[in-house]
């Protein structure tokens, strides 16, 4: 059975999985919300689990959610075998010293769509959650700058990150892995994990584009990851090999952690991009594109003008990070011509969505000024990682978009569509003011 059927037609004990998860979620969210006052919950929505805004150690929420899942048993020994996607995690957590390893299912069959996202768009929470909770973590305390000698362990992970396809893996733990699941804002979920004691991977095969950059060290991280992007290899397989220390120059090589490596991935495709979109003529017309999935809603809008960018965020009261929230929480980020110099204080899918809308402009070789506004509701139970932006806007700029003669068109339709009035938006934007306000500066002039 392929693992496309076996998502489509989850076995019994994968259907009881997922179930567990997704109610236990509903549960936790509806009946253990803590009372804390507003700025406390703004400040969920702008922290999303990665910056700690609240003083503490670890997210209470994502903590909490992880407690409702410990209670099934994936695996009943310190051993298992299966085969990796191939899929690894490099965590923060201690930094410079890192917990570094493979992700192994107890699966003997192809499970490469386990970790291949740009093929997940259109699949439901349930079944993302049940073959990525099946994805057991080994680990290996690594310093960052001293990856190169840090034995076998490390060598295997390295061969499973860069490999072509899907690796026979066996593993063996200091003690059994508990029973969890990984959630983070930017990153994919995975399940329980363990100390390695042993690692074992079978006849593994480099990808050659991936083989190339590798062995290739006086070419720069940059540099490298733009050749592997403009030889159609995916971003999230460039992310890993990122992650691992597989790109640039020999002495600067060094593990990243496996969020940061996504967001500067993303940001730095993303950045090229955008030097070449300035470089077209502007586009003739006000465009609305649209993408629903996963209970988010995304508005795209296109104005002919020069580039600039700007992504919106409504966190809907019941979301993960707006639990207890009495209103929508509205966020944002923009970039100008110049670009900006700062990170982006709503997080890795400010670049996976500039890197989707930058995408399209290339394509048809022309430049706009954009906005992405995205409205997440209740039915957006966890977060499953910014891949999901990124295909979301992938899939809305796939579709035909609606074309105006003017932004108050556009704007009116939107209003239409959402359930937060544009007035809104409008007054949380800098990029929509301002094209409003030359508009009206435009009028007055003539």
């Amino acid at each position: 059975m392929t693992p496309l059927s076996r998502i489509s037609n989850l076995n019994s004990s994968e259907k009881l999985l997922s179930e567990y998860i997704i109610n236990n979620i509903k549960s936790g969210v509806e009946n253990k919300q803590p009372q804390t006052d507003e700025t406390k919950k703004e400040a969920c929505v702008k922290c999303k689990g990665s910056r700690l805004l609240c003083g503490k150690t670890r997210c209470p929420l994502l903590v909490r959610t992880n407690y409702f899942l410990k209670t099934i048993s994936l695996i009943s020994s310190k051993e298992i075998s299966g085969v990796s996607p191939p899929s690894i995690f490099v965590g923060r957590i201690g930094y410079p010293y890192v917990y570094a390893g493979p992700l192994v299912p107890p699966i003997h069959e192809d499970t490469s769509l386990y970790d291949k996202p740009e093929q997940w768009f259109g699949k439901s929470i349930d079944q993302i959650v049940a073959f990525r909770s099946l994805l057991i973590r080994g680990k290996k305390r690594i310093h960052v700058n001293k990856f190169m000698d840090a034995g076998k362990i490390f060598e295997k992970t390295l061969d499973i990150a860069l490999a072509d396809n899907s690796v026979e893996t066996e593993l063996k733990f200091t003690k059994k892995p508990k029973n969890s699941i990984f959630l983070d804002n930017n990153v994919q979920p995975f399940g329980p994990s363990a100390i390695i004691e042993k690692l074992h991977v079978n006849n593994s095969r480099y990808d050659h584009k991936l083989e190339k950059v590798f062995y290739d060290t006086d070419l720069n991280s940059t540099q490298a990851i733009l050749e592997l992007y403009n030889k159609d290899v995916k971003v999230t397989k460039i992310q890993k090999a990122f992650s691992i220390g597989a790109l640039g120059i020999k002495k600067n090589r060094r593990l990243v952690p496996t969020r940061w490596s996504i967001t500067a991935v993303d940001d730095i495709i993303s950045k090229n991009l955008v030097n070449i979109v300035k470089s077209y003529p502007e586009i003739n017309e006000f465009r609305v594109y649209e993408s629903k999935y996963l209970d988010n809603y995304f508005q795209v809008i296109m104005i002919p003008s020069s580039w600039s960018f700007e992504t919106m965020e409504a966190w809907y009261p019941g979301t993960i990070w707006n639990q207890n929230g009495e209103k929508t929480m509205i966020f944002s980020d923009y970039e100008k011509y110049g670009g900006r110099s700062t990170y982006a204080k709503i997080g890795g899918c400010y670049y996976s969505a500039r890197l989707a809308v930058c995408e399209q402009l290339i394509k048809e070789k022309r430049q706009a000024t954009t906005i992405v506004l995205r409205e997440i509701h209740p039915g957006y139970l966890m977060p499953v990682g910014v891949w999901q932006v990124r295909e979301n806007v992938r899939n809305a700029m796939k579709q035909k978009p609606q074309l105006f003669g003017s932004l108050d068109d556009c704007l009116k339709v939107i209003g239409k569509k959402f359930k937060i009035s544009m007035n809104k938006w409008i007054m949380q934007s800098n990029i929509l003011k301002n094209s409003i306000y030359q508009k009206k500066l435009l009028d007055f002039s003539k």
